[in-house]
């Protein structure tokens, strides 16, 4: 269950890479690559595996990803629809950790970004300021060249690095190691479990996925991800029910069948050990956050 080797085109012009997406729906294959990654969604919304973390993204979330962390970004349903006309949008830098050369970051001068590099090896989300300068500055580095280019890398980095607006993302300590050979059984486990996870999904069924028996898919599925399936798949159907309880006026006993419980006391339950508050709680949250929006407005 390998996560797919992704080639980061490479310009010789420069010594690190920016680009501005706009795409029906992002590139949703479990992959990674030796490239430091930092992204800034601008538009669009969906799912994020990031390690052993499954989270929602949204418009102006900004992540930092270190060099092979496995990563996939699993657009809303709206976005990949046949005939949608809805599309998404990020900026986008990839850099090599010795793309200034291999001791740069070794300078004493360089000794917080060198640490926040060792960081984002667990994947870090950017918040609140730090995130609305750094953007800013992204904008302005897709149209720059130049000695400026690396003047603003560095600029956004440092600021990073400095900031307490920063949360790791993973469970820290962990080493994926991925075989040769294995292709893409991970992107087809990922791929059955989204078009799924609403209905039942036996451990025969998703073993047949990956073909091999199911006691093997247990253990196979636990080494290359550090948690069990069943562990995965409430996490996926909790994180479902979450965003439509924020997003909708649903009622919550909809909710918990629509995202694939079929017990409504369990659903509170695992509910509240995934996100830390039930269902309810969860949703008045997040209207108290959107009155507060508009009050301010």
């Amino acid at each position: 269950m390998r996560p797919h080797l992704l080639k980061i085109p490479k310009h010789h012009a420069h010594s690190f890479s920016i680009r501005h997406d706009l795409v029906p729906f992002f590139y949703n294959k479990w992959h990674y690559h030796p490239e430091i990654e930092l992204v800034y969604f601008i538009q669009g919304s969906g799912r994020q595996f990031i390690g052993d973390r499954i989270h929602h993204f949204k418009v102006n979330d900004m992540i930092l990803l270190g060099p092979n962390l496995p990563h996939l970004w699993r657009s809303d349903e709206r976005y990949l629809e046949k005939d949608s006309s809805l599309s998404e949008e990020a900026i986008v830098i990839h850099f090599l950790p010795d793309c200034f050369g291999a001791s740069f970051f070794d300078l004493p001068e360089n000794i917080a970004i060198k640490q926040l590099l060792e960081r984002s090896k667990a994947g870090i989300r950017v918040k609140n300021e730090t995130r609305e300068i750094v953007a800013k500055l992204m904008f302005e580095l897709l149209n720059s060249n130049g000695a400026k280019r690396i003047v603003l890398l560095l600029d956004i980095l440092q600021l990073i690095a400095t900031s307490t607006e920063t949360k790791t993302i993973c469970t820290t300590g962990l080493d994926f190691h991925f075989a040769k050979g294995e292709g893409e059984r991970l992107n087809n486990i990922y791929q059955y479990i989204f078009q799924n996870f609403y209905n039942q999904i036996t451990l025969e069924d998703i073993a047949k996925v990956a073909h091999i028996s199911p006691h093997a898919f247990c253990r196979y599925f636990k080494a290359r991800t550090k948690k069990t399936f069943s562990t995965f798949l409430l996490e996926v159907r909790t994180g479902h029910a979450a965003k439509l309880l924020a997003e909708t006026h649903d009622p919550v006993a909809d909710i918990c069948f629509n995202s694939g419980f079929n017990n409504f006391s369990n659903f509170n339950r695992h509910f509240k050990a995934i996100i830390g508050r039930t269902p309810l709680a969860h949703r008045k949250y997040y209207q108290e956050i959107r009155y507060q929006v508009i009050t301010t407005e």
